[in-house]
């Protein structure tokens, strides 16, 4: 990857979520607690799949894939941003910020497309019950978690390009806590306009598309549903849904509230909050929602402690 502006730029000052240091010592053990919650829960619901034989199905298979990208995803900026809550020199050279981006984008992505698979997975096992386990065999599952991590990080490798190779003309501060596309943008001078089209459009093709493939198979699910005699039925048909369309509204939220809008919009404030709300809340929040609302989870935790 060839970066021009290697050459006339070697590191980057991020600011981060504030100036105080009072504020930073009190977001410090926020946040340490925060990615806690978040290492624990999501290790759990991995360990959870791994060692519970009831769990071995294509929808707890996803489920792993999902608080493993989650952790990963955390990692990539909330270690930085806590020690550098504590640090005097927040300076992180430009090779660094430039792998930061492209890990956390080639992971939010991967997580774009993986929100879609467990998505197809649903529609599969309600609209196709007699052909579930054919469709989603054990070979396809592997595929399409393999499929969902190449595309991310090809995905991703576009953008960072591009970014990167803007003209910066020397700025170097960087009014975030973590190397985001939107931030590193604003430092660009001269006619980026090219530049920020071409992301967009592939943000375009990343976000709405899985959103749109979600939406229609979540209408397929709804009407087979409905056509559920049972009232006990249908409750438990939505209830192995509702987790995920929790997941899907509060991620897919917040990214597109990021990335689909136009720059001259964007308020750098109101753009790390929404980066701590996607990249930091939503993987603590998952590990709640889908144990909470999940009886399997629940009884494989139990069983789990009893031994």
């Amino acid at each position: 990857m060839h970066l021009k502006n290697e050459t006339i730029l070697r590191e980057f000052v991020l600011l981060g979520l504030s100036s105080d240091p009072k504020t930073q010592v009190a977001l410090f053990i926020v946040f340490t607690s925060v990615y806690a919650v978040i290492l624990i829960g999501n290790f759990l619901i991995i360990v959870l799949v791994l060692t519970d034989a009831n769990l071995h199905t294509p929808m707890y298979f996803f489920l792993s894939n999902l608080s493993f990208l989650d952790l990963c995803f955390s990692t990539s900026t909330l270690p930085r941003m806590l020690r550098d809550l504590l640090s005097i020199n927040k300076v992180i050279s430009y090779s660094e910020c430039a792998a930061q981006m492209y890990i956390a984008l080639s992971l939010g992505q991967s997580e774009c497309v993986l929100l879609a698979v467990m998505a197809y997975d649903r529609y599969v096992a309600i609209c196709y019950p007699l052909h579930y386990t054919t469709i989603m065999s054990k070979k396809v599952c592997i595929r399409l978690a393999i499929g969902t991590w190449m595309c991310g990080f090809f995905m991703s490798a576009s953008l960072v390009t591009l970014t990167f190779n803007i003209d910066m003309c020397g700025h170097n501060v960087i009014n975030h806590f973590a190397c985001e596309v939107t931030a590193v943008l604003s430092l660009g001078c001269g006619n980026i306009t090219l530049v920020e089209l071409i992301i967009y459009i592939v943000d375009i093709i990343i976000l709405p598309m899985p959103v749109i493939f979600i939406v229609m198979s979540y209408v397929n699910i709804i009407q087979n549903i409905l056509k559920i005699a049972s009232s006990s039925g249908r409750r438990k048909a939505f209830s192995t849904c509702g987790s995920h369309m929790m997941v899907v509204a509060i991620f897919y939220g917040s990214v597109m509230a990021s990335y689909m809008k136009p720059r001259s919009s964007s308020l750098p404030g109101t753009d790390k909050v929404i980066t701590v709300f996607y990249a930091i809340v939503t993987p603590m929040l998952n590990p709640m929602i889908y144990t909470l609302r999940n009886n399997d989870v629940k009884v494989a935790f139990l069983k789990l402690l009893t031994k």
